[in-house]
């Protein structure tokens, strides 16, 4: 049925919760589920703030720019731009709490990942670009005029080169 148009059809009996009534019965701070996948990703970050494991990457998702999307949102609604805010955050959450267990067991969850991010990430290269550990900056313009390393470094290190063009960027961002 790919070649059909999606198409919703609102729910009588739910009133378009998704659930049934007896489990939107169920409250966690005076909202069931329904309500709560009504909310937008920064009201959510709110209304969890006292559940860290929730709210650090609600409050990311709010950060990246897309804090007005709904918790409970199809993904095939969303953008492109989006849905790698999504996939950004899901990254840079991965490791970020211990459960119990791995506490008491002394686990660790450090994951060391390379991330090879070409610009533009979408609206978001420069926060990406000043949180990186290390960056090589290739240029120094497009096509035929670019490939050569202009910079490389730290992100303070590459914001005090004085021919990159990514150097004022991080000098803006880093505040320096």
């Amino acid at each position: 049925m790919n070649f059909l148009p999606t198409t919703r059809v609102h729910c009588e009996i739910c009133d378009g919760m998704r659930f049934n009534s007896p489990t939107l019965e169920i409250e966690y701070n005076g909202r069931n589920i329904g309500q709560v996948l009504k909310m937008s990703i920064t009201e959510a970050a709110e209304f969890f703030a006292s559940v860290p494991r929730i709210a650090r990457p609600l409050h990311l998702l709010a950060e990246t720019g897309v804090g007005y999307l709904q918790l409970g949102q199809p993904s095939p609604t969303l953008s492109g731009g989006e849905a790698q805010r999504l996939k950004l955050v899901t990254e840079l959450n991965v490791g970020q709490g211990k459960t119990a267990t791995q506490r008491m067991r002394g686990l660790s969850t450090d994951k060391r990942n390379l991330y090879l991010i070409e610009e533009p990430t979408i609206g978001l290269h420069p926060d990406v670009v000043a949180e990186a550990d290390y960056l090589i900056d290739i240029g120094p313009e497009a096509g035929k005029d670019g490939g050569s390393i202009v910079a490389q470094g730290t992100p303070e290190e590459v914001a005090k080169h004085k021919t990159s063009h990514t150097a004022p960027f991080l000098r803006q961002m880093l505040g320096t």
